[in-house]
């Protein structure tokens, strides 16, 4: 007995409502994956970025994480010590501090006109030394714990390299997660949507 093909008619074939809604599914479901690898390959970057973030937003209000800067003589720059002596007596006092030579170089000298004070930071151990820019007076020896949070949270306590690859890897990530975070919400949106057209 012969056998002949039966052609499904046209209403047994899924309309284009229903193949659309089948292919934003099936793109739905593979963003969800992306989305969730993408989370978590970056959730460890994301809580130290945040966490150091956080702690560097109170850096000026929190004295153990920077410390305060100081009030000197006067404010007359007219009056104040050459660099050469500030330094001198900043890496002087360091040296006191720890009871012994340390060699430590010093990195930058930030000068504060506004308060009379001068600040010498040093290259090793994130040391600051508070200088009065007039009477040479040391007013404080601490360590800005603030550098090294800074230095975690941007990649470079590593290198500099690791910096540029770290911050460009998150920045990207970041902007991935947002987009697709965005699709998730408003794809099954476009699903009700479409199911309530087709009703």
């Amino acid at each position: 007995m012969e056998m002949r093909k039966t052609q499904p008619n046209a209403a047994d074939r899924p309309s284009a409502t229903a193949r659309s809604v089948r292919k934003l599914s099936d793109t739905l479901r593979r963003f969800r994956v992306y989305h969730r690898y993408a989370g978590l390959a970056l959730g460890l970057f994301v809580l130290v970025t945040g966490g150091t973030g956080i702690l560097l937003g109170w850096k000026k209000n929190a004295a153990w994480l920077q410390p305060p800067t100081q009030d000197g003589a006067t404010t007359d720059l007219r009056q104040w010590l050459p660099i050469a002596r500030i330094a001198e007596v900043a890496t002087h006092a360091l040296d006191s501090t720890l009871r012994q030579p340390t060699g430590n170089a010093i990195e930058r000298i930030e000068a504060r006109p506004e308060k009379g004070i001068a600040k010498v930071l040093f290259q090793r151990g994130y040391w600051e030394v508070q200088v009065d820019g007039s009477t040479g007076a040391v007013v404080s020896v601490a360590r800005r714990h603030s550098d090294w949070i800074e230095h975690l949270h941007d990649g470079s306590l590593l290198s500099e390299g690791f910096k540029l690859l770290y911050t460009n890897l998150l920045g990207i990530g970041l902007v991935t997660l947002s987009l697709s975070g965005a699709w998730l919400w408003l794809g099954p949106r476009r699903i009700r949507r479409l199911k309530e057209n087709q009703a």
